[in-house]
């Protein structure tokens, strides 16, 4: 059934859709609520009835780039055409992109060391849901022989250790250098989790 114009999430979405472009031409702190009401024509009142702070929108922005996350790696996951090893790289890939998108936008809020606690939120959070698509790929390599894991979970686990590297390496504004050096490592590591040959995976930020 189509949503009614008072079904609660479509004004949540204008507000998300209202408050994204501000967050990036103007920067997360410079951006006010009262910014955000202005741009929508709506009283402050109407915000604060659906978000208790300005932190609480930018929560609800990176949930929602999370959720677009989701259904792209599930349709990945889901995929006949793609081989296991195959899995892992767009993954991996589609994490980045999405930590990337806007121009970096979520990367230069969460650089910010103000926002340390929404970066650990979400980094949990993201963790939590990627967890089960992951180990889905590497269960999936080993009923194929593609992989060879005595224990799935702890390498989920391990190669979800070496991501959280890397995403930290792009918050903290790597240089490409160096960031083509922990794409190396990375690799390497996550080759050895899945005892794939060496060479057999090729990670990018794009």
């Amino acid at each position: 059934m189509a949503r009614t114009p008072q079904d609660p999430q479509i004004r949540v979405d204008e507000i998300l859709d209202t408050a994204e472009p501000l967050f990036s031409a103007n920067g997360y702190r410079k951006t006010t609520i009262q910014d955000i009401t202005s741009k929508m024509s709506v009283a402050k009142g109407m915000i604060y009835y659906y978000f208790k702070s300005k932190d609480e929108i930018l929560e609800a922005v990176i949930d929602r780039q999370i959720s677009f996350l989701l259904d792209d790696i599930k349709q990945m996951v889901y995929s006949d055409d793609l081989i296991p090893p195959r899995k892992i790289e767009l993954l991996v890939t589609a994490i980045f992109h999405t930590a990337q998108y806007k121009d970096g936008l979520l990367l230069e809020i969460l650089y910010d060391e103000k926002n340390i606690h929404i970066k650990n939120k979400m980094f949990h959070q993201g963790t939590l849901l990627l967890k089960p698509w992951l180990l889905k790929v590497i269960e999936d390599g080993i009923q194929k022989d593609c992989f060879h894991v005595a224990n799935p979970a702890i390498a989920m686990n391990f190669i979800l250790s070496t991501l959280e590297c890397i995403t930290d390496a792009l918050c903290e504004k790597t240089s490409n250098e160096l960031m083509a050096c922990h794409l190396n490592i990375a690799e390497s590591i996550i080759e050895k989790i899945l005892a794939l040959p060496e060479n057999t995976l090729h990670l990018s930020l794009e």
